[in-house]
């Protein structure tokens, strides 16, 4: 890359300027839009979420003391904060939405590694929501109780990649389940999900798409043992059975046989119980799929802490949408960034170094030469990295 250009501009580079140009028509972004444009809003956005600013305030503040380096930038003129707030209140969040999809495309196929103990080729989906509570005086629209407000991020993470492939924006009401009837269901892939997810008919509408599902049973759910086979209770195995429900709404939502498979985890002392509809893998597999789960979980995680989603810059559920959907963009960015460098820095280390650097020229490979080991810090060992 350049070695005059800004380390920002560098790292937006990867994003195609064509395609960014299609989704603002699609969206009629810029109608009677004159200067601020939506790929002025996607930078200064992308910006905060880069260098973790805290409000627009800041944005706005950081960019004007460097005013003299925004036409490099990609910013033709200073950014004023009224006009970025309208921007955010105004402009569909779907255009930022479709740029993260885009980017998400491009990510899956540079990051598909295998998973230990499973043979499987098929793709392997996590299904889980975070919440995040905001002010209920604020945020009206989000009413979750009496007297709080709430919005749920409902994300099908792929595994493989660990990179999140879809997620849907709600109120803290919207029940986890009703998801199922938004995604559209790929043949041959697994959906891997909590018990909180248990509705048979939707689960069945799984199955007849040609996709898999793994689930945790509850305590009380009655069914009939059709068969059993035979497994090694050495590696925590108790059963692998087909079964069938004995209840009657049960057995009309869901008429087909499962799969049950009870798994004892020895250090934890916990038995966990597994359904699925997938009757070829090893059972051992199952189990190893459902703790891959926790990847989800981990991703949570790691968002709210290093990326700014927790505090928002806009009151309405646009501007909302369009912060976290930024938000998005900005950590795929950079685990394309860490694929093309081949560099040995954990993504949150990478964003620490964007963060203090998106006014250096010095070229963005230089950024993450690779550190001598006697040079090291010790890792921390609760630290959540991704794409290790």
């Amino acid at each position: 890359m350049n070695q005059g250009t800004y380390v920002f501009p560098q790292l937006i580079k990867l994003i195609h300027w064509q395609s960014f140009a299609r989704y603002v028509k699609k969206y009629n972004g810029d109608y009677r839009v004159q200067s601020f444009t939506c790929w002025h809003q996607f930078l200064c956005m992308s910006f905060g979420q880069l260098t973790q600013r805290e409000s627009l305030r800041d944005i706005v503040n950081c960019l004007q003391a460097h005013e003299g380096k925004l036409y490099h930038m990609g910013l033709t003129q200073g950014v004023k904060r009224s006009t970025l707030a309208d921007a955010n209140e105004s402009r569909d969040y779907r255009i930022y939405s479709d740029l993260a999809h885009s980017l998400i495309a491009k990510a899956r196929k540079l990051y598909q590694g295998n998973l230990e103990s499973v043979e499987l080729d098929n793709v392997i989906y996590a299904l889980d929501s975070t919440t995040i509570e905001l002010c209920l005086d604020v945020f009206w629209w989000a009413k979750f109780r009496k007297h709080s407000a709430a919005i749920k991020l409902h994300t099908l993470l792929d595994v493989r990649c660990e990179i999140p492939c879809f997620i849907h924006i709600s109120d803290g009401k919207f029940h986890d389940v009703n998801v199922l009837d938004i995604l559209e269901f790929e043949p041959e892939a697994f959906y891997v999900m909590d018990r909180g997810y248990t509705d048979w008919e939707r689960l069945y509408q799984i199955h007849r798409a040609g996709a898999f599902f793994v689930i945790r049973a509850k305590k009380n759910l009655s069914f009939e043992r059709i068969y059993s086979r035979q497994v090694d209770k050495s590696t925590g195995l108790r059963c692998d059975q087909t079964i069938r429900f004995k209840g009657h709404y049960a057995a009309c939502r869901y008429p087909e046989h499962l799969r049950r498979i009870k798994f004892f985890d020895s250090e934890h002392e916990v038995t966990y119980v597994y359904l699925t509809n997938h009757f070829e893998a090893k059972p051992m597999e199952i189990a190893t799929l459902y703790l891959n789960r926790w990847k989800v979980e981990i991703f949570f995680k790691w968002v709210k802490q290093h990326l700014r989603i927790k505090r928002f810059w806009g009151e309405s559920p646009n501007a909302v949408k369009t912060q976290i959907w930024i938000a998005v963009c900005t950590f795929v960015l950079v685990a394309i960034l860490k694929h093309r460098l081949k560099t040995p820095h954990s993504l949150n280390e990478m964003l620490q170094i964007l963060s203090v650097s998106a006014f250096d020229k010095t070229p963005i490979n230089q950024l993450f030469m690779k550190i001598k080991n006697k040079n090291q810090d010790p890792p921390i060992s609760n630290q959540l990295n991704f794409f290790d």
